[in-house]
This record gives C-alpha cells, sequence and structure tokens, in this order.
C-alpha cells in the first residue's frame, strides 16, 4: 500500500510540475535544432510566445537589469509562453563615453544572474528560452568559443549547449505545428564597433536556415499544418548577402513563412519598423536598393483557384523596439495559422490586463495576398472565422470581456456591433482565451478599413483595459500604411547594396569637380576675367571661374594625390578585437585583420559596416573641403581682378558693351563692393574651413578611442591630409599675389 500511495505522489508531483510549464520537451543533445516541445492544455488552436530584443545590460546603465528582473518575471509568469525569444544584444559592450566597443564580462555575468532570476520568478522551464547574439554581444570577439566569447558562457543558449548558428524548436498542439526558426548571423570574426554594425549571413548558414525550414515539408497533406516564424538580430535592411549573393530573403520567400522577427534599430527610429516582403517578377530594379512603402506589393485582382496555380510567397518582416529605453516587450500568438502580436510597454510599470486581439487580424500587418485568396477560393476553415478571439492576461481575476466593432464608413466611429465574450478554458487551460460568436460575412467589404475592433476587459478591482483601435479586414484586403522618412532610411533602405554604388558615384563626382578646371582651361581659348563674369552673369560663366582652382598647382595635386590615396592605400590602423594585440587595417574595402588562431588574413571584412566611416568622410569632410578651398581660390581671383581694375594697372577688354556692363553694374553695386573689399566672403570660408577641421577632428577622436589608435604612428594620411590641405588654402589665398 505505501508502495502505491508513493507512486501516485511521485506522479502528482510530476503533473504538477509539468502543468505548471504546461510544456513537454522531446528531442536529445544530439538533435537539439529539432526539438519539439508540446504546448498541452486548452486551448489547442492557439500558441502565443514572447519576443524580447536589445537589453542592453550596461555597468554604467545598472536600471535596464534591474527594471528587467522587476518586471519581466512577474509578466512572463502571467503570461505563461510556450517560448521566450531574446533577439540579440543582451549587454551594451560601450564605454561611459560611448566610444570603446568591446566585451565586459561584469555584464554578461550580470545577464546571466538576471535570466536565472528571471526564469526562476516565472515559473517556466529553462528549456523554452532561446537567445540569441547581436552585434554587440559580438564586439571584439575575434573567434566563436574563444575566450572573449562570453555569449557562449553565460547566455541561455550557450548554457544548454545550443552552439549551433541555426536553432529550430517546435511548438505542436493537437491541431498544428508552429515551428519556430532563429539564427546568428553576426560577422564570425566580431569588429569592435563602428564597423559591426550588419548581419552577415554565410552560404553554410543560409543552407542551414534552408534545411531547418524544410523540416516537416516532407510530411503528407494529411498532417497537421505548419506555421514557420523566423527570428534573428538584424533586419534585412542591415543583412549583408553571402558570398555566393543569396539573401535571407530569398529563403524565406522560398518557405513563405509568416514572419521574421528582429530587433537592431531601437524604437528611436518610429514605430512602424515592418516591411511587407513578396516575391514577384515585375520590380523594377531600384527594388534592389530601395522598397518606398511598408507593403511591397498588394494581391492581383484575379484570383486564380486552380490546383495549378503559382503559390503566394510573402512574409512580414516585424522589427520590435528595444528594452533599453522603451521598456517594451512583445507577445505574439498563432491562432488557427493566423499571425497576429502586441508590444507592450513597461516604461510606467506592471500592466495589471494585456489583452491581444487574435481575430480578426490587423488589416495593415496581415499576410493579405494569401489571406484573400484563400477567402476568394473558399479554402479558409470556417470555424476560425466564425468568433472573435483574444487572449487575456490579467493580474487579478477577469470579471467582463466586451469586443466592439466599428464602423468607419460615414467618418465617424459608429458602433455596429458589441458583443460579451466568452472565456474559453477548463482545468488544463494555459491560458485565458476568450470568444464571441458573430455573423462575419457580415462584415465583408471592399475597404480595409472601413471596420475597426476594439477589445475591453474589466477585472474584479473594477479597473478597465481598452485595446487599441484596428482596423480589420475579412476577405484579406490591405490597410495602407506607410513609414515616415526616419522609417523609410532604416527599413526601406538596403544598405548592403547602396553602399559600393554610393562610394563610386560620390567619388566620380569629386574627380570631377577636380578634373574641370583643367578641361576649362584646355577648351578656354582666353583667360576669363572679373569683367566678363560682369558683363555676362550666370551660372555657367560663375563656373569658369573654377579655372583658378588648377592654376594653384600645389592644392589641385593635393586633393587629386589624397583621392587615390583613399583608393590605393590604408586608411588607418586600430585594435578591433577585445584585449587581442593584434591590430588591423581599414580600407574602403573593409578589414584586413590576422586572426592569431589562424594563419592567413580575413580578406576585406566588415564590409559594407565600414560605410559608417567612409560614407560621412567623404560627404562630411572631402566633398566640403574641395568646395571651400574651390571657393576661397576663386573669390581670391575676383578679388584680384576687381582690385586690379579699379586701380586701372590692368588692360581690360574694351568691347564698349562690356565697358557699358561693367560702370552700370559699380553705380548698383555698391554694398557689394564694399563686402569684397572687406573680404567678408573670405572669412566666412575661413569658418566654413575650421568646422570642416573641427568635425574631422572628431571623427579622428572617436577613431582613436574605438580602435585604440595613435595619432601620428596609426592615422597615416587619413587624419593630416584635410587639415594640411586646408590650411594650406587659407594660407595661399590671403593675398593676390
Amino acid at each position: 500500500m505505501s508502495i502505491v500511495v508513493l507512486a501516485n505522489l511521485i506522479l502528482l508531483i510530476f503533473l504538477s510540475v509539468a502543468s505548471s510549464s504546461a510544456i513537454t520537451i522531446t528531442g536529445n543533445e544530439e538533435e537539439q535544432t529539432k526539438r519539439v516541445i508540446w504546448a498541452k492544455g486548452s486551448p489547442d488552436s492557439v500558441v502565443w510566445v514572447v519576443q524580447l530584443s536589445d537589453l542592453h545590460f550596461s555597468v554604467h546603465h545598472p536600471d535596464r537589469a534591474l527594471d528587467f528582473r522587476n518586471f519581466i518575471g512577474p509578466a512572463l509568469s502571467m503570461i505563461n509562453p510556450s517560448l521566450v525569444l531574446v533577439t540579440g544584444d543582451l549587454t551594451d559592450g560601450k564605454s561611459k563615453d560611448l566610444l570603446t566597443m568591446k566585451q565586459n564580462e561584469d555584464e554578461w555575468k550580470e545577464y546571466q544572474n538576471v535570466m536565472e532570476d528571471v526564469i526562476k520568478r516565472s515559473g517556466l522551464n529553462k528549456e523554452v528560452f532561446f537567445d540569441l547574439r547581436g552585434n554587440h554581444d559580438n564586439f571584439g570577439v575575434p573567434v566563436v568559443g574563444g575566450s572573449f566569447d562570453f555569449f557562449s558562457k553565460y547566455s541561455i543558449n550557450g548554457q544548454l549547449g545550443r552552439s549551433e548558428r541555426v536553432t529550430s524548436v517546435t511548438v505542436e498542439t493537437q491541431e498544428r505545428r508552429h515551428l519556430f526558426v532563429g539564427f546568428d548571423s553576426t560577422m564570425a570574426a566580431g569588429l569592435r564597433g563602428p564597423t559591426n554594425l550588419f548581419g552577415h549571413p554565410t552560404d553554410e548558414l543560409l543552407n542551414d536556415l534552408d534545411l531547418q525550414l524544410s523540416h516537416w515539408n516532407s510530411l503528407s497533406q494529411s498532417e497537421k499544418p505548419v506555421s514557420k516564424i523566423s527570428f534573428g538580430h538584424f533586419p534585412l535592411s542591415f543583412s549583408a548577402p553571402s558570398g555566393s549573393g543569396r539573401t535571407l530573403e530569398e529563403v524565406f520567400l522560398k518557405h513563405s513563412i509568416s514572419a521574421y522577427l528582429c530587433g537592431h534599430l531601437h524604437s528611436r527610429f518610429g514605430k512602424n519598423l515592418k516591411r511587407h516582403h513578396q516575391l514577384s517578377h515585375h520590380f523594377s530594379s531600384l527594388q534592389k536598393f530601395f522598397q518606398f512603402n511598408m507593403h511591397q506589393i498588394s494581391f492581383e485582382s484575379d484570383v486564380n483557384c486552380s490546383i495549378e496555380a503559382p503559390q503566394f510567397q510573402d512574409f512580414w518582416e516585424w522589427e520590435m523596439g528595444d528594452w533599453r529605453k522603451r521598456r517594451i516587450i512583445r507577445i505574439l500568438s498563432i491562432d488557427n495559422g493566423h499571425v497576429s502580436f502586441v508590444d507592450v510597454d513597461f516604461k510606467a510599470g506592471t500592466r495589471k490586463t494585456i489583452i491581444l486581439p487574435t481575430f480578426p487580424l490587423d488589416s495593415r500587418i496581415m499576410l493579405t495576398s494569401l489571406s484573400h485568396h484563400k477567402y476568394d477560393c473558399q479554402s479558409v476553415t470556417p470555424s476560425s472565422f466564425e468568433s472573435i478571439r483574444a487572449l487575456v492576461f490579467p493580474i487579478s481575476p477577469i470579471v467582463s470581456v466586451v469586443s466592439r466593432v466599428y464602423d468607419s464608413r460615414y467618418g465617424n466611429l459608429d458602433l455596429v456591433l458589441e458583443a460579451r465574450m466568452i472565456r474559453h478554458a477548463d482545468e488544463t487551460s494555459r491560458g485565458d482565451l476568450y470568444i464571441a460568436p458573430w455573423n462575419y460575412q457580415a462584415f465583408e467589404d471592399s475597404s480595409a478599413d472601413r471596420y475597426w475592433l476594439q477589445i475591453e476587459a474589466t477585472d474584479i478591482m473594477n479597473r478597465s483595459t481598452l485595446t487599441e483601435l484596428r482596423p480589420f479586414s475579412i476577405n484579406g484586403h490591405s490597410a495602407k500604411l506607410s513609414w515616415s522618412w526616419m522609417e523609410f532610411y532604416v527599413m526601406g533602405c538596403q544598405w548592403a547594396a547602396l553602399y559600393y554604388p554610393m562610394f563610386w558615384s560620390s567619388y566620380i563626382v569629386l574627380f570631377f569637380l577636380l578634373l574641370l578646371p583643367t578641361i576649362l582651361i584646355i577648351f578656354q581659348k582666353k583667360l576669363y576675367a572679373y569683367k566678363n563674369f560682369i558683363a555676362t552673369k550666370g551660372f555657367g560663366n560663375g563656373v569658369l571661374w573654377l579655372q583658378e582652382f588648377r592654376r594653384v598647382r600645389t592644392l589641385w595635386f593635393g586633393f587629386i594625390g589624397y583621392l587615390f590615396y583613399l583608393i590605393l592605400f590604408p586608411w588607418f590602423t586600430g585594435q578591433v578585437f577585445t584585449e587581442v594585440n593584434n591590430r588591423g587595417y581599414m580600407t574602403y574595402l573593409g578589414w584586413v585583420v590576422k586572426n592569431p588562431n589562424e594563419t592567413r588574413n580575413h580578406d576585406y571584412i566588415g564590409s559594407p559596416d565600414i560605410m559608417v566611416i567612409v560614407l560621412p568622410h567623404i560627404f562630411f569632410v572631402l566633398f566640403p573641403a574641395i568646395l571651400v578651398t574651390a571657393a576661397l581660390i576663386v573669390e581670391r581671383g575676383i578679388y584680384r581682378e576687381r582690385m586690379l581694375s579699379r586701380s586701372g594697372k590692368k588692360v581690360d577688354d574694351h568691347d564698349p558693351k562690356i565697358r557699358r556692363a561693367v560702370s552700370n553694374d559699380e553705380q548698383r553695386s555698391k554694398l557689394s563692393n564694399f563686402c569684397l573689399g572687406k573680404r567678408q566672403i573670405r572669412t566666412i570660408l575661413c569658418l566654413m574651413c575650421l568646422a570642416i577641421c573641427w568635425k574631422h577632428f572628431m571623427n579622428c577622436r572617436s577613431l582613436m578611442k574605438a580602435y585604440e589608435m595613435n595619432a601620428i604612428l596609426h592615422f597615416l594620411g587619413y587624419g593630416f591630409s584635410i587639415p594640411i590641405l586646408l590650411t594650406f588654402a587659407i594660407y595661399g589665398t590671403r593675398d593676390i599675389q
């Protein structure tokens, strides 16, 4: 009898532990990238996960870790997700002045301690946590697995032996499989910042990602349907192509994933850091560099429902913001294949109730092409459309949940449906799903934003929580939502593809500016004088004054030589790894660094990351320096011509038309004469030279701190050429001799 009681007690303990975590994990150590988590309990039709990103735990900002410890553990206990995805930048890795970027082991120890406490307070199994490496977690790491790779030592993935670049897990219910595939696309040899900004997926990583996303494809049609989600750190606009030119977007489109979850950009760039990708053969070549709207293209008006019709290949890319400043977490649900999410802001403190509508979907961020096709072809599951559904995560017991639908057809929000939602739960419930039956066909409309949904929950303490109003479209139409300029700048511009076109086009412009004086001298048969300009003013005649630049040979050859130097020689040398005596040098093609564990150099790593140094130097230092230098030389030439003309020491053109034009102009331009006489324009140009030198000095100072450089030994010609040329330009144009 005692044996039976003991056995029952052990079974009871096992069941209580299993129900508290609501998961069962299968798989072994040899197949850690193909694990399955069974989401036990109801509702079977819905699973939900939590995404965290850009924690940036820092020894200089202890409040980030403190708030994370205080808020996230209780929040996860309340939400009870099937997975917790932490998509990179776990630690900050920056000095207090933000200029030195390398690994700090104290920050990693803090991350480990905080996560252990959060896992304990959440009551979740540690196995459901998946954290990824971000670029900050890779600053100055020469080799993965080395002594400075603290991610492998202190992260959850590292502690659980998930050492692969691509890791997958399937959350399975009785009705559906939900495949989540995460990947680490940080550069293999992690440079220090700021030239560590992009994701660098290799061909090997893309092949592995392709394989993991294909995991359930070989099953027969009678098996459970599969929803696919991928997660990583870098948005696709900040992901470089592989060595063979393949991209992450190609792999995602091939498998028609529902969404790609990422971080990296933070909320300061905007709240609509989302992007719709769709495969099409009608894109222009410009699409390689820019996407001008959040929605790539809309669905075709003609729906082909035949079996032979090509399948839609599209997915959403959702950047979530950051914990660092905004204290944001994301809850994402998959309800009968319908993917939705809500971002929760903990900046004001603990949230008493969180509501996530799971159906109908927000028409601004739904996979509209596929939804429209399925609806018109009547291939949707009717049961998934017959009710309004929402997940409710409360601290206190909920008294009532009400859904309301508003019609905006006449310019106002007119209430057309109000329904009390009923909790769908039993003793094995993983969470609270509330349902309200409705006649969904009554809300069919060609407009994607005619109808708006809002849900209100009231708890036992009479506290009311309202969701934001969301437009919805039952028949899969897409509501228009555009980026702001800043959002377009970080999401719509394909920076990896833009770097070299921007670099070479700017160089062509600079060479043209410098060669233009020589061309003018060759094709202009007579010298251009001040009175010619006075007689026939205009932009074209003003350009002819650039002849003066070519006559100051030292400056002209100096800038030409500097342009060749920037192309042919290293810009500077620096310490690119964390506390490893191994310096590298940077060119416009990238860094050349010898890894201490390898016998050969890394050929030009960190491209296009180096664009954050190269392009600002060209646009904000070199280009203005050439223009200001040319302006100083032209100003001296005009001043000389005017002074000689007025003193009578130079015989000017005897053309009576020119003489009359000059006489009239001199009478009308006394104020201009006075300014030229005082050379106030030159004073302004000299101040501009000082501003350019200051900008260049600040850039050099940042680089010296970032890469531990000596101002004399390591800057080569990059650091001193511009100040020397500008100084000579000021000195050489001080008089008219």
